[in-house]
């Protein structure tokens, strides 16, 4: 199992002794690093990560604040020199709270922790459909049968095997619902069932006669996917 992890700290000295550590556990996956909670905060709205490690004295956005503008589903440990902050960040769930100066034990420890947890959600049964507001009804959809969702000014419309349904519903409430591994967001406009991709070319998904493209906002996480 790889875990995809980032890390927000913006003390160097920090930043270069949690790759070292994340560096020990073939487990881990570091996708980037960022110095400020705002970079962060966009990286994370676009690209699948399982795991962040996370210090709270950040910048004009702190770690909390980061937290609480995001509510994403994944795992977060706090890294920190103040244990004041510690009630708040498990009262925002999250998976553990290391206090600086903190040994490798004690990091082993808290990723430990954090891929147990992400081992469970993964043997949680698969989801197989969703329910699509369309009109003055909830249609069953199965997610095997969607080829891609696409944008359309207020309207999203799902391209499936066998028909097409509008929807107000928007791609935020479609990204929380379904799982990226499944389907993924590509563009502001797309979103793409992973297993229906025929091809990839220039940064262009080809499913069926369909050329979908692919924004630089959500490259790096759609590669992640793909490309283990």
């Amino acid at each position: 199992m790889k875990i995809n992890c980032i890390i927000v700290e913006d003390e160097p000295l920090a930043q270069e002794r949690l790759k070292n550590y994340i560096q020990k556990l073939p487990y881990l996956n570091l996708l980037t690093v960022f110095d400020n909670g705002v970079d962060a905060l966009v990286f994370l709205k676009a690209t699948p990560v399982d795991l962040v490690f996370l210090d709270i004295n950040i910048g004009e956005l702190s770690g909390i604040q980061l937290l609480e503008s995001a509510r994403l589903q994944l795992e977060v440990i706090i890294i920190t020199a103040y244990d004041e902050f510690a009630l708040k960040g498990f009262d925002l769930n999250v998976t553990d709270y290391l206090l600086k100066p903190y040994t490798f034990e004690r990091f082993l420890q808290a990723a430990e922790k954090a891929k147990h947890n992400l081992s469970k959600q993964a043997a949680a049964p698969e989801k197989k459909f969703i329910f699509v507001k369309t009109e003055y009804r909830l249609e069953k959809v199965l997610l095997q049968e969607i080829l891609y969702i696409e944008g359309m000014r207020d309207y999203r419309r799902i391209h499936t095997l066998h028909k097409r349904i509008m929807t107000l519903q928007t791609f935020k409430e479609f990204e929380q619902e379904i799982p990226p591994a499944i389907i993924c967001r590509v563009h502001k406009s797309y979103m793409v069932a992973i297993d229906k991709i025929d091809a990839i070319e220039r940064d262009g998904i080809k499913i069926g006669e369909m050329i979908i493209p692919v924004s630089e906002t959500y490259r790096k996480g759609f590669y992640g996917l793909i490309v283990k």
